[in-house]
């Protein structure tokens, strides 16, 4: 896979932000992200990383979980109190409990250490495309889907629970805007993993990605999580969401 930069984003450069108290990682990732033309900031703490975020309003945010002063799990959640950034965590703990955590905590994707930079370089990518595809068909779509008290506007990239707005992170919304294009059918983790994440599952625990995102998004949207009623769980295949209907006027709010 690739890992250049298209020219749209070389003329605006996206901005990155490396959190990491490795001083060797840090100058890495840098020289590494600048050379294929990102805008990179870096933090050596947890306060540094959310003074950073503040301050820079980075486009993507590489988080490493073990970091002094505040670690990278308070910093996600703190971060994700406000904003939807996509954040990558960079993880060292060999539990797969302990690194589905930050993706629990709202991470959109994770790398174990030590990882490739040219991997996280393609993931960085993957998520960078599909947050701006997402947000210029947001500008263009006129779709709202509407089910027994839960709509969603493709227009504002918002959902609605019997009326008030229910906060999703970005890779939530499309996690959810995809099944609901496939309403009915079942999409297997790995469709799900290739179209949302950009790569192909290489282990089992891939897949909690999906898993973990998908408890997440039933915790917001259903109200009995045991007995979803709008993201189904196929059996040995993946997820589905029940057969919505589509109106075509927009939503007050």
């Amino acid at each position: 896979m690739s890992t250049s930069v298209s020219s749209d984003e070389k003329r605006v450069p996206r901005k990155i932000l490396i959190a990491d108290d490795e001083s060797a990682i840090r100058r890495i990732l840098s020289t590494r992200l600048s050379m294929v033309g990102y805008k990179v900031v870096v933090a050596a703490d947890g306060v540094e990383a959310i003074d950073c975020f503040e301050q820079e309003a980075p486009d993507l945010l590489v988080l490493d979980v073990m970091m002094p002063k505040l670690n990278g799990y308070g910093v996600c959640q703190k971060i994700r109190e406000t904003s939807d950034i996509p954040i990558i965590m960079l993880t060292a703990l060999g539990d797969v409990a302990d690194r589905v955590t930050g993706l629990e905590l709202g991470a959109d994707d994770y790398l174990t250490k030590p990882f490739s930079p040219k991997e996280l370089e393609a993931r960085i990518q993957a998520i960078l495309r599909r947050f701006k595809d997402s947000s210029a068909q947001s500008s263009t779509t006129t779709e709202v889907i509407s089910v027994d008290g839960l709509q969603v506007d493709t227009i504002k990239r918002r959902v609605y629970k019997a009326g008030q707005v229910v906060p999703l992170t970005y890779i939530e919304f499309n996690l959810l805007e995809l099944l609901l294009k496939h309403s009915g059918e079942a999409v297997s983790r790995s469709d799900i993993l290739q179209e949302l994440w950009g790569y192909a599952p290489r282990r089992i625990s891939d897949m909690r990605v999906v898993d973990v995102h998908v408890a997440r998004l039933r915790a917001k949207i259903e109200d009995d999580q045991r007995n979803p009623e709008f993201i189904l769980t196929v059996r040995g295949i993946g997820y589905s969401s029940q057969r919505l209907s589509i109106i075509d006027e927009a939503i007050s709010a």
